[in-house]
């Protein structure tokens, strides 16, 4: 007899390696995982990394601590100048109304101190600034709506949108106050423009720049106020004061506690204005009716 090795006993099959599928998406299989969760994830869930790949959820946690870009007084970075095109689209879509019946559209949204002291119509002291001159005269829109295209998108994009929003609006009612204290009735944008004029003087002071180009911009432009008639310069001077104010306190405010401040500052002068057009009369309304024949 010849002897035979022992067998050795069997071994149980080893059961394979389950293939992972992903977290997203469990039907597709996948050996790739997350970076920094170690989830699985398929190609339509992988987000390059600096090494590797991330999921959407991770990527969407780490973009949560990253410092976002901001303006140089504290808003968010303008890409497109949007509420110049939009401010400027809304005086072109209000002229094109006076075209098309002046009487009626100055009639019921010019400013107007009469109306708005003893009727009421506080409104007008926002829609009359979306309003011009009518035909023939089309100097008025034509030079204010190529002001606003020519500095409003560099503000827009120092202030960003909503910054920029706040001082149009607000130097737009700054001169409407003002034509309601010390005017009659007035027509026009350029309470808001001559705001900008003022803004734009702040901002090239608190950048360094020479301000030297924007003082003649605004010494020509009151100078013309004041020698044209018809033209309401208490709108301008309103608009100029108002804008210059806002514009300080958006570019001086300081860098703590800088978007509380810069709200303030706009809540405060909305608020001065408001209480201006509350408690004082309208002074030339009220010397007009004290000597209807200007004798």
């Amino acid at each position: 007899m010849t002897s035979q090795p022992p067998i050795p006993p069997s071994q149980p099959d080893q059961p394979a390696e389950a293939v992972p599928t992903c977290y997203r998406h469990p039907g597709r299989e996948t050996w790739v995982r997350c970076q920094r969760c170690e989830r699985p994830i398929c190609p339509d869930c992988m987000r390059d990394a600096a090494v590797g790949f991330q999921c959407p959820e991770c990527v969407a946690e780490g973009n949560k601590s990253v410092r976002q870009a901001r303006t140089t007084f504290g808003g968010a970075v303008v890409a497109a100048p949007r509420v110049t095109w939009v401010l400027l689209a809304v005086n072109v879509l209000a002229y094109v109304a006076e075209l098309l019946n002046p009487q009626s559209v100055i009639s019921r949204f010019s400013t107007n101190s009469y109306l708005i002291a003893y009727e009421g119509e506080w409104y007008r002291l926002i829609t009359g600034a979306f309003l011009h001159a009518p035909p023939p005269s089309f100097w008025h829109i034509l030079f204010n709506m190529w002001a606003l295209y020519a500095i409003g998108p560099e503000l827009e994009r120092r202030l960003g949108h909503t910054r920029f929003a706040a001082l149009y609006l607000l130097s737009a009612l700054g001169g409407s106050v003002a034509v309601y204290l010390f005017g009659l009735a007035a027509v026009g944008a350029s309470g808001a423009i001559y705001g900008l004029f003022g803004a734009l003087f702040v901002v090239s002071k608190r950048l360094g720049y020479d301000p030297r180009g924007v003082l003649w911009l605004i010494g020509l432009n009151v100078l013309i106020t004041f020698v044209v008639p018809s033209i309401s310069w208490q709108g301008h001077v309103g608009g100029l004061i108002t804008g210059g104010v806002l514009a300080a306190a958006f570019a001086y405010a300081p860098e703590k506690n800088r978007n509380t401040v810069q709200l303030g500052a706009a809540l405060a002068v909305l608020a001065l204005l408001v209480l201006a057009v509350a408690v004082l009369p309208p002074f030339a309304v009220l010397a007009e009716i004290a000597n209807p024949t200007g004798g």
